[in-house]
């Protein structure tokens, strides 16, 4: 299968490279059933919680579960699970202006929630796969695999070449080339232990390197995987309980092992863990095997009971899990729950995408919002609530629905099924469009995916002259749509190191940087084949794979709004009951350190997130982020904005990066030269700052340290300043044609109002624009200045602006005639002067009023 992006096939191929997959059985006895007197205290566990109240924690992370709707006649996946949102809502707060990390996928999403910093501090920038320059300097790549176990190292599948072209580094990896440091450490060293059901990491994920770390490569263990693959995969894959020192569950005589973190800041000896439901199970469930939420035995789709598989998470086995768990004085808990738009079947045995408002997928929904009531229901019963229990609920990434318009037109999927035609992403044969379209026959591999990364054979350095001339014509690629029938732009956007270290996509392991990072048209996923498509006996370039049972129609991975934009849900101690807030904008770092201040505890790690106080009781955090609340948020909007991937600075050195990868030729490369530098200074400018922002972040929240406002403030001017030096050292000249009718990129706004406003040609340039609602508090983004032309009207032609205040609006006026606006500024710039001195030849200026709602960057 070529789907590195569906958890699915990314874990089942490590599963299948150990070996082919067992059919078997095993006869169990019931479990007796569950009953609340059952519920073992935890004993030792000393959380540092505000006034003591929280107890529990209960964590769940699903797969591509939306809040925004993908057909907005269509409710939403948790629109349509009303015992989860209203649970939310009703008793906390559910924010949905979250973001993702770059790239937007599974594994680094899942990565980045849990730990609290980048991609590039735990080695998954390009997941839920990878590829990497093999170390013998041979110039080829071999295929890496996102999901294994916390401290194993690179998992490479057969066929990758001999040992001695392996990379050996670990697989979670920071920028200092050391183990990343473990999730679960802070609450075992406070005498909690963590229980995790399908966890990314924190459990075993695969049976081919996971078990030989753990267990020994000569252990029992190891000897299952061969004689009986498909019950090992069951046995020790998917679950596991990380145990506080001294805990009894994790025992020898319980089949405990040594959880060992050798490269642990401060140390991490003396703890146990269980790994696999073979030990989990007996531990938690001492009656019988686990059962789920409607009182069923947990087993794959072949019979092997134990772990169902990572696409057979559904909330009935997760929910189970965690809730035994629980009742097992297992205090902190963490849960994967599979995709809701995807049929699994009855255990992950297919993956058959299915179009918004599609009957298949509405009663999936259903069943997953009736889990969820039993849940609530019997952890109540359990003594288990939001009065003692912080209850965090959020997702991996968003997707980008490709597919035929639903009938009967106006479905809304609950009163009305919605049928497709056509419910599937576009294949595309990358070599083959290169070699065809642009004549580039340069050898290289990619990481399938809708945004591609590509490694030259050789590893040519980024200013070569074979990898510029890639970039350009991966820029100029066109297909025309066999779902639309239109002529589509292909290439979104271009990153190559110099950006993707702006966008934290480096990680500690060189091997794994790519030559560059293309973000494609979202309807399209790209794989390599032969270089002569349509040729005979080949398939065409682009084209929409047959029918089967694993098709993909959910793409991510890209920049799309609709992919980086996610939600959290909290509810608990200290969190106050504010509905739904749509203004807050973080991402997926900004979870760990809330989650930790709540409970008072903290990392031995400083986090690229910041403490979410925007929905906390004053009560709830240190008194210095109470004293000073107005400043501290300032900061930590700034340093947001300045840090985060898809924060301001992220997303407009993306643009900056776009037009440097499209310009030049094989003559004069200056513009790419001098726009990288730009960039690279840009970043090194801005990676200084949120260091010390950062600290000050840190310290306020974890240890108690006086936020110094005079700093601070002189911080927040500083990365304004930053801003500035961004617009003013630079207009970017892009050639006609060099960014052809791209798509054009889309700025996450603080309430997800984001979009693109036009692509337009004028005087010989072609200017790619985008927009972006101004969040509250200060503006790291200066303003946009640009020229707007359109065709098929006289030159020097004028027209009116329309009073629509949506830039959007404005494209339609200007179809019939020329107009060039002039410069605006946001508040607090000299804005007169600037729009006087920048005012365009032929008069016409952009009202202040009107884009007062507006933040722009200028190119």
């Amino acid at each position: 299968m070529h789907r590195q992006h569906s958890t699915f096939v990314a874990r089942l191929l490590v599963v299948v490279s150990a070996s082919v997959l067992a059919v078997g059985s095993l006869s169990v006895v019931p479990a007796a059933i569950r009953s609340a007197d059952r519920v073992r205290a935890a004993d030792g566990c000393q959380l540092q919680s505000a006034n003591g109240q929280i107890k529990h924690v209960i964590y769940l992370q699903f797969d591509n579960t939306h809040f925004r709707r993908d057909n907005p006649n269509v409710p939403s996946d948790l629109e349509q699970m009303p015992n989860l949102l209203n649970f939310i809502q009703s008793n906390g707060t559910l924010l949905t202006n979250d973001h993702s990390v770059l790239i937007s996928h599974t594994a680094g999403g899942i990565m980045s929630s849990l730990t609290g910093v980048y991609p590039d501090q735990h080695g998954q920038a390009v997941s839920n796969s990878f590829r990497y320059y093999r170390p013998d300097a041979s110039g080829l790549t071999n295929s890496g695999v996102s999901f294994a176990y916390w401290t194993a190292p690179v998992f490479t599948p057969p066929g990758g070449g001999n040992a001695a072209a392996f990379d050996t580094s670990y697989n979670m990896i920071t920028k200092a080339g050391m183990n990343a440091p473990a999730p679960w450490v802070p609450y075992t060293r406070a005498g909690c232990s963590v229980g995790a059901f399908a966890t990314g990491n924190v459990v075993l994920e695969n049976t081919a390197i996971d078990i030989p770390t753990v267990f020994g490569p000569n252990s029992p263990e190891a000897a299952e995987v061969v004689s009986n693959p498909g019950q090992a995969f069951a046995d020790f894959v998917g679950v596991a309980v990380h145990c506080a020192a001294g805990d009894e569950l994790c025992s020898a005589a319980n089949n405990g092992k040594p959880d060992v973190l050798p490269q642990e800041p401060g140390g991490y000896s003396g703890f146990n863990g269980l790994f696999g439901a073979k030990y989990v199970a007996p531990a938690i469930s001492p009656n019988g095997p686990v059962l789920d939420l409607d009182g069923n035995v947990i087993k794959d789709a072949t019979n092997h009971v134990g772990f169902p598989g990572f696409d057979g998470d559904f909330p009935t086995n997760t929910l189970g899990y965690i809730a035994q768990m629980q009742e097992a004085g297992i205090p902190i808990t963490y849960g994967y729950i599979s995709d809701a738009h995807d049929d699994h079947g009855v255990s992950g045995e297919k993956h058959v995408a299915l179009g918004p408002g599609q009957q298949a997928y509405v009663d999936q929904l259903k069943r997953y919002d009736q889990a969820f009531g039993t849940f609530f229901t019997r952890l109540a019963a359990d003594g288990i609530n939001k009065s003692n229990t912080l209850f965090v609920f959020t997702v991996d990434e968003g997707d980008h629905f490709v597919g035929s318009q639903p009938t009967p037109a106006g479905c809304d999927g609950v009163n009305t099924a919605c049928s497709y035609s056509a419910v599937t992403e576009i294949n595309g044969n990358l070599r083959g469009l290169l070699e065809s379209q642009q004549g580039i026959t340069t050898p290289f591999t990619v990481h399938s995916d809708m945004a591609p990364t590509i490694y030259l054979n050789g590893n040519p350095a980024r200013d070569d002259s074979v990898s510029r001339a890639f970039e350009r014509a991966t820029g100029k690629l066109t297909a025309v749509s066999p779902l639309t029938g239109a002529t589509d732009n292909l290439t979104a956007a271009m990153a190559d190191p110099v950006e993707m270290a702006a966008l934290h996509m480096v990680t500690g392991d060189p091997l794994r940087t790519p030559t560059f990072t293309m973000f494609s048209h979202p309807d399209y996923f790209w794989f390599t084949n032969a270089a002569q498509c349509g040729a005979p006996l080949q398939p065409s370039c682009v084209f929409l794979p047959g029918a089967s049972n694993f098709t993909f129609a959910w793409n991510h991975g890209g920049i799309q709004p609709e992919i980086a934009n996610t939600w959290v849900g909290m509810v608990g101690p200290g969190v106050r009951n504010m509905g739904q807030d749509n203004t807050t904008w973080i991402d997926h770092t900004d979870l760990r350190p809330t989650i930790l201040r709540l409970v008072g505890l903290s990392d031995d790690y400083a986090h690229d997130g910041r403490v979410i106080i925007e929905p906390l009781y004053g009560w709830a955090v240190p008194t210095e982020l109470v004293i000073h609340r107005a400043t501290w948020l300032r900061l930590a909007q700034t340093y947001k904005q300045l840090n985060a991937a898809f924060g301001a600075f992220g997303q407009s050195t993306l643009v900056v990066s776009t037009a440097a990868l499209n310009s030049g030729d094989g003559s004069d490369d200056s513009t790419y030269q001098e726009l990288e530098g730009d960039i690279a200074t840009w970043t090194s400018t801005r990676d200084g700052l949120a260091s010390q922002m950062r600290s000050l972040l840190e310290a306020s929240a974890f240890n108690g340290t006086p936020i110094s406002t005079q700093l601070a403030k002189s911080l927040i001017a500083q990365g304004q300043a930053l801003t500035r030096q961004q617009r003013r050292a630079h207009k970017i000249h892009i050639q006609r044609g060099a960014v052809a009718a791209r798509r054009p990129l889309l700025l996450a706004g603080p309430d997800n109002v984001c979009g693109p406003l036009a692509q337009w040609q004028s005087r010989g340039l072609l200017i790619l624009v985008s927009w972006v609602r101004i969040p509250h508090g200060p503006h790291p983004l200066g303003h946009l200045a640009f020229r707007a032309g359109c065709r098929g009207s006289p030159p020097g032609s004028r027209c009116r602006m329309p009073s629509s205040a949506s830039p959007a609006r404005r494209a339609p006026s200007c179809a019939r005639c020329r107009w060039h606006p002039g410069w605006w500024d946001p508040p607090g710039e000299a804005s007169s002067r600037t729009t006087r001195r920048r005012a365009d030849a032929s008069g016409a200026r952009l009202r202040r009023r009107t884009f007062l709602p507006f933040l722009w960057l200028e190119l």
